[in-house]
């Protein structure tokens, strides 16, 4: 209803203006003033919803690979078997995932296991030579000798008392220690086995959430913001969705290579060291390097000479997949230079650890797309639209066009 005196609409404008004010300003001191309790509160409804988490990561790894054997099912079946291709092709994914991630552990835990055993059965031994050599070293020479007198007793000394003051009081916190690490072990398996059978049912119901993601942006942005938002976040699932699954895939190869080149240089353990080089070559840049740092130090307790070998080993098959394996899966996938791939995964591995450094470099790839596009929006709005043909001219001459931004009119 529209109020006949302007004066008095002016003021019930400005009285309600000030009340939203006062009202932002009161959730805002509520919000800093129980901040501690708020962070509590949000930590510990994340820790409920994480298997919910583990099941939305499984599923969006496992969805592109669904639409693929769909596809194959639909050429066999006809269209009109759809829902029957669904189902095969979902039931497909999850076998092949189930029987990789067993054949994995079958190979990794009898290789720990024995590693583990051989370790225990050697090192005693290896510490008592390296132990003789040392003193043959110190025995040898007059002034280690000395040195080993005037520093050496001391350390000793220092040593005993630690065994017999600090060391009893230190067992019972290893202790509890162990306790809570097998603790949270035992929760993260409970969320991921959580996660798997609920990943079954986000795939099966992937379509469905996909139309109410869209009925819901639609219904609260208008058309042409809904049409923006809509298209990036197409972009964003392509830029993620060809990096992870194409990471993967590089990685199942690049561990298939190594545990071949293991094999063939005689290598103690070859199946768990591939199984550590690929699963860490997923992290960009600095996976196989990450990998190879245990898998060496376990060889060289063995035989030096081998980790040796491993290590240079571990560097050429890392040249070849970032020059040759890698570009052909991947291709220019993300289209950031090295620079912006090598800053992606410092900055979000410093912020969220091991799972930064993955995720890092295609969501980067979106941030850097977004800024790209308000940065051509703002030129054209201020008639500066060749800086950037300029730019593409000298810099990325195989882009034929700019991209082409949606503009209000």
């Amino acid at each position: 209803m529209k109020l006949k005196n302007p004066e008095n609409e002016k003021y019930i404008k400005t009285a309600i203006a000030g009340f939203c004010a006062a009202a932002a300003g009161l959730v805002l001191f509520f919000l800093l003033f129980r901040r501690d309790e708020i962070h509590a509160d949000l930590h510990r409804i994340l820790n409920i919803l994480m298997p919910f988490l583990y099941g939305a990561v499984i599923a969006y790894i496992l969805a592109p690979f669904c639409t693929r054997f769909k596809r194959v099912f639909l050429k066999a079946f006809g269209n009109r078997h759809e829902k029957a291709a669904e189902a095969l092709s979902i039931i497909l994914a999850v076998v092949i995932a189930v029987v990789l991630i067993v054949l994995i552990l079958l190979l990794i835990i009898p290789q720990l296991a024995g590693s583990i055993e051989m370790l225990a059965k050697t090192l005693p031994g290896k510490i008592d030579s390296a132990g003789d050599k040392i003193e043959d070293l110190v025995t040898s020479r007059p002034f280690l000798t000395q040195l080993w007198e005037d520093y050496g007793v001391q350390m000793q000394e220092k040593l005993e008392k630690w065994t017999k003051t600090d060391l009893p009081g230190l067992l019972p916190k290893l202790l509890g220690n162990a306790v809570g690490y097998l603790s949270q072990t035992a929760v993260l398996l409970k969320n991921i086995v959580l996660g798997a059978l609920i990943s079954i049912y986000i795939l099966i119901s992937r379509r469905r959430f996909g139309a109410q993601a869209k009925m819901l942006l639609h219904g609260i942005f208008p058309n042409h913001a809904a049409r923006v938002i809509e298209k990036e976040i197409r972009y964003a699932d392509r830029m993620f969705n060809g990096f992870l699954v194409g990471k993967i895939i590089d990685s199942a190869i690049i561990g298939v290579l190594c545990f071949l080149g293991c094999a063939a240089l005689h290598l103690e353990s070859p199946a768990l060291l591939a199984v550590i080089i690929g699963v860490t070559n997923i992290i960009p840049f600095f996976g196989p390097f990450i990998g190879a740092i245990p898998c060496a130090l376990m060889l060289l307790i063995e035989n030096p000479v081998h980790a040796l070998w491993f290590c240079i080993f571990v560097f050429v098959l890392q040249q070849l997949d970032g020059n040759i394996i890698g570009p052909r899966i991947l291709g220019d996938t993300t289209g950031l230079s090295s620079f912006w791939v090598l800053f992606s995964i410092l900055l979000f591995g410093g912020l969220w650890g091991v799972a930064g450094m993955i995720v890092g470099v295609p969501l980067f790839a979106v941030i850097y797309d977004i800024i790209r596009q308000l940065v051509s929006i703002g030129l054209g709005k201020h008639g500066r639209s060749g800086l950037e043909n300029a730019y593409r001219e000298e810099f990325h001459p195989e882009e034929k066009k700019p991209v082409e931004i949606e503009t209000e009119a």
